[in-house]
């Protein structure tokens, strides 16, 4: 492609041609004349601003004269705008606002020296997903990754030449079993379309990983009504498992938890659930696959002492701390502790 670009006709002037190959371009001028080019003294770019283009796509970066002009703007006596947290360091969270790479890390370099000079400590930036681009800038700087959502990345930096006590990011996933028995002694149990037990035959309690933001009690009985249909009540958590190096390598806490049944007609989810039923409780029990791991005999033993009004679980009090003032639940052994 060639751009031709010809400068208002003045006295033995010159005119100048740009060749654009690629991401490439060219510049030259006639060469009957001896006057000095626009370039050659410095002024060119500021006639010119070009994007390059080429047969799969386009690329674009802006004028040095433009970058220069904002950072003189933007970053003369500022530094990025930033909450301090409550263990010596502070939290940026940038905004959706597109904004120049170039400008960006002057900022950060000016915010870096601004907050190392004020001692500060770890320092943690908020990336939106539409600021893609300036995450190879944050990086140079030092920062590295703390964890992902899907509208942000978290990246931090630890600036102190001391042992790094950031918190790592999350490290457990938290999952729950539900134990739904009915009056006539049978338990609810499904069988699953996917994941290793699809196509086994397996009976299996409803199982369900808990939301962020939810508490046991409520994923037990969410799960319990979307997998089978079934409405029910909290009473108890009767034993809880970890493990680790499970999803994603995280480790897994999985809470065993008793519920009430208020309704008995199915309805399975048939995008996960294969089927469901009320199975006698000893059926279950007998099944090889539970007779082969221990765990599983374990929790049907809990379970038998449950029914047979031998064990007690913890059941959920809320209360409230002086430390965030939320609502929350508090899970121990109601019934010895108030016997007591």
């Amino acid at each position: 492609m060639i751009i031709r670009l010809v400068l208002p006709p003045r006295p033995s002037s010159s005119s100048i041609v740009c060749l654009v190959a690629g991401n490439r371009s060219f510049l030259r001028r006639r060469p009957n004349l001896n006057l000095p080019l626009p370039w050659e003294q410095g002024k060119l770019k500021r006639h010119l601003n070009l994007r390059s283009m080429s047969g799969s796509g386009s690329s674009w970066s802006p004028s040095p004269v433009l970058s220069e002009k904002l950072q003189v703007n933007q970053v003369d006596n500022k530094v990025l705008s930033g909450k301090e947290d409550e263990h010596g360091g502070v939290i940026v969270e940038m905004s959706t606002d597109p904004i120049d790479p170039l400008v960006f890390t002057s900022l950060l370099k000016a915010s870096m020296l601004h907050w190392k000079q004020q001692g500060k400590r770890g320092i943690w930036i908020k990336l939106p997903i539409g600021l893609v681009n300036l995450i190879e800038p944050v990086v140079k700087e030092g920062f590295y990754y703390h964890h992902a959502e899907p509208k942000h990345l978290m990246l931090v930096h630890w600036i102190p030449e001391t042992t790094n006590t950031l918190p790592a990011n999350a490290s457990h996933r938290v999952g729950i079993g539900a134990f739904v028995m009915n009056q006539n002694g049978q338990v609810l149990v499904v069988q699953e379309k996917s994941g290793k037990f699809r196509g086994t035959g397996i009976w299996k309690f409803p199982t369900g990983v808990v939301d962020e933001g939810e508490d046991i009690c409520d994923a037990a009985v969410r799960e319990v009504k979307e997998e089978t249909g079934i409405d029910t009540k909290f009473l108890e958590v009767l034993a809880f498992r970890q493990s680790h190096k499970s999803f994603f390598d995280k480790s897994d806490l999985f809470f065993m938890c008793v519920l009430q049944p208020l309704s008995f007609n199915i309805q399975i989810q048939e995008s996960e659930i294969e089927s469901a039923q009320w199975m006698g409780f000893e059926e279950y029990a007998d099944q090889d696959f539970v007779q082969k791991h221990d765990l599983l005999k374990y929790m049907v033993n809990i379970c038998i002492a449950k029914r047979d009004g031998k064990y007690n679980g913890f059941s959920h009090v809320s209360t409230v701390t002086s430390f965030s003032k939320k609502q929350s639940n508090l899970y121990f052994n109601t019934k010895d502790f108030n016997s007591s």
